[in-house]
């Protein structure tokens, strides 16, 4: 059979485009500066030569993959290109054959686009038993829906086509749609149709009987009747079968009946419309096909890109489609079923609802795993057939909870166990990211985790044993968090037992232990030093206790949170002592804050002791004058009288002792050659506190280990704490006598000016606290 050359074109252009998008080699030569301010990332101008097919597509795999190097340093993006299967390969050729076919001659063009119509509707009805169906193709998963309410419109109002929106005012039309629907769903039936929003009624769920997650019929019931008594016209219902958050399937059977009753048009949507394909079927499901109109999304259950959604769609007026917009005379339009018209074929309907069957099977495989795990909550609407599974972490739920129970948490607990679901998912996505895990938030269920296979395997390629990594990472985190969650109140109390070194600060939203603030005990400073001060002490002590144990984290707290100037602790697990943990940190303070209180000191001190050393040496420099005379103090002068009859000074040089901060006499030191009061290294104190080897920080020792020291953190992380309490600072080579010595100056030229010891950094003042001395000698 022959084959036209120029598809066989396109289908190889295709081939090679994809290849160079998903593989193509980036510049090995191009450092990050030059990619950074590449046309990649700058808009230029249009150049004035056309370029190659290969070099525009080198620019656009350069624009996708513009931020993989900066993806690589950062793991914890999920921000990934997903590889396109064979099947998505058919549905991009898909999109290159309808610009091919559009250019045909119109007879050709129209009986090409009706045969690939009709086979694709077909077969969509087919697949899902839906008997003489008709099909609408759109992009806009919604837009299915908008049309068939013009089309219901159309039907009601016979007048509408030639009066308009005047025909309305007669009998306002109602729309009816359940709680549980998309967001924003009924606000853009509104927008598109030109309807106020109080042609919108929601329906609220059960509260009582049956799911929380279906339609209350009996409410709609009244809701129908009120409308009617006032003159409205109940015009269509939006059903669900498979809400968009937990996946429940409204009782079709009984909305159907209600719809009869009152003429009105039943539209059905949700993932579980794909299990129609399927041998096996629930009642309820199988109920949907009995409606007016559903809207199908074959992209997303089967993995095919750019794929247009379907409504399916049962009227006998052909007319009344067309002006609804559900049919176009337009060839063209009709192009849209290709990409589906290709994809179907190549999958084959055994493909197809292997497909499906796989993805629902995922379901069952975690639910059955999940029932082993304590602390784990499941919500399903059926155990058998539910291809969405809902969990959550509570630690006061048993494995066999009963789907729909609301918990009886306060609202602060339950923040926090929202909190908790929301790191736990974080985790599970990081860890497993061909899972599509999700975080979903329910009114009355809270923040849970959702896995709905029908809607991201086919796109992640997720197998069962991606399911089954899931459920071990789950059991791994789980006694992570039961250990974090009930050490929290522990946390909490003492913080408040070591108050006013240490403030709790509550944030229920913060997925750990908890935050805690240090306060500085300082007295006499104002509001403004305070806060720098505690800043300054709270951003060290965060930085000292993530070098203590990396294996706890230590941070900040969320990025946009209230709170300010805490440390945020995060998991951690059963062998970690909460009460050496918060002791630790308030020692770790204190002993920030003495430190730096001893360095200002230290600096006022010396400023000080540098003042009167200058005083001092001028009145010697004065008393020198006096006793040698004017004559002495000349440089050549002074040589000759001193050669001749020398003069023995009687001013004795200074030392500035710098523990006291005071000058004493010199007279000592050169007469024993030695400093006064400083110890030797063996009378020096030595309180360093020190774990056995292996023994790790605030975990708990164990049998045999009772030597071991659980008093003194700061011994433990840093060897320099003292034994009466954390916050002294202990330093066994310490001269507490260290001095500067001073010897009387003929000049004040050589004196060190008053700005020169206050702009040493701490470094250098902890240099002289380890015994060095600064000599000072005069000319």
């Amino acid at each position: 059979m022959m084959v036209d050359n120029e598809l066989v074109q396109v289908g190889k252009s295709l081939s090679d485009a994809i290849r160079i998008l998903e593989d193509g080699p980036r510049d090995p030569e191009a450092g990050p500066e030059r990619r950074r301010f590449s046309r990649t990332s700058i808009p230029g101008p249009l150049q004035g030569d056309g370029q190659d097919v290969s070099e525009i597509l080198q620019l656009v795999h350069n624009l996708i993959h513009e931020e993989e190097e900066e993806e690589e340093e950062d793991r914890s993006s999920q921000h990934r290109m997903h590889h396109v299967g064979e099947q998505g390969h058919m549905a991009l050729l898909g999109h290159s054959l309808a610009a091919y076919i559009s250019v045909l001659e119109r007879e050709r063009l129209c009986k090409l686009t009706t045969r690939i119509l009709s086979d694709t509707t077909m077969w969509l009805c087919r697949l899902f038993r839906y008997e003489n169906g008709s099909a609408y193709f759109h992009e806009d998963d919604r837009e299915g829906l908008v049309k068939v309410c013009r089309l219901v419109i159309n039907s009601r109002y016979e007048d509408y086509a030639t009066e308009g929106y005047s025909v309305l005012s007669s009998r306002q039309p109602v729309i009816y749609q359940s709680a549980a629907c998309r967001t924003g769903l009924g606000q853009h039936l509104c927008n598109q149709l030109g309807l106020p929003l109080s042609s919108l009624c929601t329906v609220p769920c059960n509260t009582i009987f049956g799911s929380q997650h279906q339609m209350d019929v009996a409410m709609l019931d009244k809701l129908i009747k009120e409308d009617l008594e006032t003159g409205k016209l109940p015009l269509l219902l939006i059903a669900n079968a498979g809400t968009p958050g937990a996946g429940h399937t409204d009782k079709m059977g009984r909305l159907k009946e209600l719809c009869e009753q009152y003429t009105m048009w039943l539209h059905v949507e949700g993932v579980n419309l794909a299990t129609l394909a399927l041998g096996q079927v629930s009642s309820a499901v199988l109920a949907a096909t009995k409606s007016d109109s559903m809207t199908l999304t074959p992209g997303l259950w089967l993995g095919l890109p750019a794929v247009s959604a379907v409504t399916l769609y049962r009227h006998e007026d052909p007319a009344l489609s067309l002006a609804a917009g559900l049919t176009s005379s337009q060839p063209v339009e009709k192009l849209r079923a290709l990409p589906l018209w290709l994809s179907l074929q190549y999958l084959g309907q055994n493909g197809i609802v292997h497909k499906i069957r796989q993805a629902a099977s995922l379901s069952q495989e975690l639910l059955q795993k999940l029932k082993s795990l304590n602390c784990i909550k499941t919500s399903v609407e059926d155990e058998l057939t539910s291809p969405v599974v809902l969990f959550k972490f509570s630690p006061q739920t048993s494995a066999a909870s009963s789907p729909g129970s609301v918990e009886s948490f306060c609202a602060g607990e339950r923040e926090v166990l929202n909190a908790f679901n929301k790191w736990l998912c974080d985790q599970l996505a990081e860890l497993v990211p061909n899972s599509g895990v999700d975080v979903l938030e329910l009114e009355d269920e809270g923040t849970c985790l959702r896995f709905s296979p029908l809607l991201t395997a086919a796109v992640l390629r997720t197998q069962p044993e991606d399911v089954a990594s899931l459920a071990e990472s789950l059991s791994e985190l789980l006694p992570v968090m039961l250990s974090t969650m009930n050490c929290r109140q522990d946390f909490k109390e003492e913080t408040h037992r070591l108050a006013p070194y240490l403030r709790y600060v509550e944030d229920v939203n913060w997925p750990g232990l908890g935050a805690v603030r240090f306060e500085p005990q300082s007295e006499g400073i104002d509001e403004s030093r305070r806060q720098r001060e505690l800043k300054a002490i709270n951003s060290e002590l965060l930085t000292k206790l993530q070098e203590l144990d990396p294996d706890i984290t230590f941070s900040t707290g969320p990025e946009f949170g209230a709170e300010e100037d805490c440390v945020f602790v995060g998991m951690i697990g059963e062998d970690v002592d909460v009460a050496e943990l918060v002791e630790t940190i308030a020692a770790l303070g204190r002993d920030i804050e003495e430190n730096g209180r001893l360095l200002e000191n230290m600096t006022e001190v010396v400023r000080k002791g540098i003042q009167e050393a200058e005083l001092e040496l001028q009145k010697a420099n004065e008393e020198k004058l006096m006793e040698e005379g004017m004559l002495r103090q000349l440089p050549l002068v002074g040589s000759v009288l001193n050669w001749f009859s020398p003069v023995e000074s009687t001013i004795k040089g200074r030392t500035f002792n710098l523990t006291a901060g005071s000058l004493d006499s010199t007279e000592l030191t050169y007469s024993t050659k030695a400093q006064p009061g400083r110890p030797t290294l063996q009378d020096s104190p030595t309180s360093l506190s020190k774990r056995f080897p292996g023994q790790r920080l605030f975990r708990r020792s164990g049998a045999g280990t009772d030597s071991i020291s659980e008093t003194s953190s700061i011994g433990q992380a840093e060897e320099t704490s003292s034994p009466q309490a954390h916050s002294t600072v202990s330093a066994p080579e310490e001269d507490p006598q260290t001095t500067y010595e001073i010897i009387p100056e003929e000049t004040l030229e050589s004196a060190v000016p008053e700005n020169q010891l206050e702009e040493k950094d701490a470094d250098s003042i902890e240099r002289n606290l380890d015994g060095q001395e600064v000599e000072q000698s005069g000319q």
